[in-house]
């Protein structure tokens, strides 16, 4: 669940008879192909892990091919534009959904940094544990475990997306960036060997729905959402804008990263709505 309330009002779920019959079509299928691909993976993994250790050079395949089959199940176009970073390093995105994690990981192999709420999420959690997230606890405390988790993934070339603004939100804005993650990028054994990509993430609604139909945020419960999604007979689209790597050396701290980071992701969100 998003912690942002914006103000914007909750959208009202309408779902009819065609739309009844898309989430009958839709669900299923959907269920099938991530749950499927989820045996596949760990059965994979059993061979991987041994032999490949930390690094994992097929199993972010099929999490890929997962992602792009159900996308195209549910009918949403994507657009994605601008350079694709080469090499490790790191990529930010704002967050407007739950589909975000669909989206980006369909063009890119990518491993997600998440709150530890979602580990315990039905489902999504299984997932995201078997798809190799990091999951972090937002205390202090913590913060020199994590920087050293964030360097082994990072130097095993594990390419880890982070969403800075901390929450979902309802696709109309870019929330400003939280600079407490980007420390990490600063220890002496990554700053001047790591990258990071900035990637602006905009839904387009479809036809005759308001602007935030694809945006998550607030009191907003899972289920109800899912449904108000697949249950869209004709779907809109998404524009993923992938911005040129910065490198870190090139900053003198984590605040003038984060900053330039945050103008690059609300340049391409503003220009793609």
């Amino acid at each position: 669940m998003s912690t942002w309330d914006g103000g914007t009002p909750a959208p009202q779920i309408r779902i009819s008879a065609l739309g009844w019959l898309c989430i009958a079509y839709r669900l299923p299928l959907i269920g099938l192909v991530n749950f499927g691909g989820l045996l596949l993976l760990l059965s994979l993994r059993l061979i991987e892990r041994p032999l490949f250790g930390m690094d994992r050079p097929v199993t972010p395949w099929i999490t890929q091919a997962v992602c792009r089959t159900t996308l195209r199940i549910m009918g949403l176009r994507l657009r994605a534009t601008g350079p694709r970073m080469k090499g490790p390093g790191a990529v930010v995105a704002n967050h407007s959904s739950w589909l975000d994690i669909f989206v980006l990981n369909s063009r890119k192999n990518v491993y997600f940094v998440a709150k530890q709420e979602v580990s315990g999420w039905a489902g999504i959690g299984w997932l995201a544990r078997a798809t190799g997230t990091v999951f972090i606890k937002r205390d202090r405390r913590e913060a020199k475990a994590q920087t050293q988790v964030f360097q082994d993934r990072l130097l095993h070339g594990h390419r880890l997306l982070f969403f800075p603004e901390g929450t979902s939100t309802d696709n109309q804005r870019v929330l400003p960036f939280k600079t407490t993650l980007f420390a990490a990028f600063f220890d002496d054994a990554l700053r001047e060997r790591l990258q990071v990509q900035a990637v602006s993430v905009s839904y387009q609604a479809p036809k005759g729905r308001e602007p935030y139909f694809y945006g998550w945020w607030g009191g907003m419960d899972f289920a109800p959402y899912l449904l108000h999604v697949l249950g869209q007979p004709c779907q809109g689209s998404v524009t993923l804008t992938y911005h040129p790597p910065v490198r870190v050396a090139d900053f003198a701290d984590r605040k003038a990263l984060a900053a330039t980071l945050e103008q690059q992701t609300r340049g391409g969100f503003s220009l793609a709505r």
